[in-house]
């Protein structure tokens, strides 16, 4: 019964940040590593050439290509799992009676005395001021699409820095990266209860499945998208010993 109110990270910007930066960042780092692979070898590198109709790709945009084609597949997977989830469960989002405005057979509201302490099925929606779209999503709140999008690129950016950015010129500037994306994500979730479009619930959902996704399929991928030792290094030092 809360009221309907815009959204504050709409959809347009949902798409830039969780698009258009993670791919920026993914180039200019593939870039600069690639410069720094040249610097260091003065040119005699030894790692093998591809060539697509006579012209010489570059290591970067081999490497690029990789990272973002499987950031590109994780994107769609994590889409249509929620996808799947929305239109198999659904859900009444917490603004539903503001966008529904329920009408029973007999015609009267959910404010009628006759209708309390019922679950109520027969109705249909009077929706003044209420368009079609907006009557359709009023019932897909489970789960929260913008938080399984928003964790999954940014879980997966934050993964990818960790792997590919060994800048040693600052220790704390990848940590301070890591974490600023992952505030994104958080600050995105927040809103989604805070405007009333998802339960906490929905939410927690979409972050689990945002998140698991984002370290799932780079692993799952052919020759493994991030290198595990940089990742999490502790861990792998530990199963050598063990071994």
């Amino acid at each position: 019964m809360h009221p309907f109110k815009d959204s504050t990270i709409k959809s347009w910007m949902l798409y830039v940040i969780g698009l258009l930066i993670p791919i920026g960042v993914m180039l200019l780092v593939e870039i600069l590593q690639s410069r720094h692979n040249e610097r260091i070898s003065n040119g005699n590198s030894t790692s093998r050439r591809y060539v697509f109709m006579d012209y010489e790709i570059p290591d970067w945009m081999l490497e690029a290509y990789k990272k973002i084609g499987i950031f590109g597949f994780g994107v769609l997977v994590t889409q249509l799992t929620t996808d799947i989830a929305k239109y198999s469960i659904g859900r009444l989002r917490p603004h539903f009676f503001a966008v529904c405005q329920p009408i029973m057979p007999g015609g009267t509201t959910c404010a009628s005395f006759l209708n309390q302490h019922k679950y109520i099925m027969d109705f249909h929606c009077k929706g003044l001021g209420s368009t079609e779209r907006m009557l359709k999503e009023a019932r897909l709140s489970f789960p929260s699409g913008h938080s399984s999008f928003s964790f999954f690129t940014m879980v997966y950016l934050a993964m990818y820095l960790q792997s590919r950015m060994t800048w040693q010129g600052s220790k704390l500037l990848r940590h301070f990266l890591q974490f600023c994306f992952i505030m994104v994500a958080w600050y995105t979730a927040l809103s989604r209860v805070s405007d009333y479009k998802h339960h906490w619930s929905d939410v927690l959902a979409g972050t689990v499945i945002g998140s698991l996704l984002a370290i799932v399929v780079p692993y799952l991928m052919p020759d493994n998208c991030f290198n595990l030792d940089t990742v999490w290094p502790n861990k792998i030092q530990e199963q050598d010993k063990d071994e």
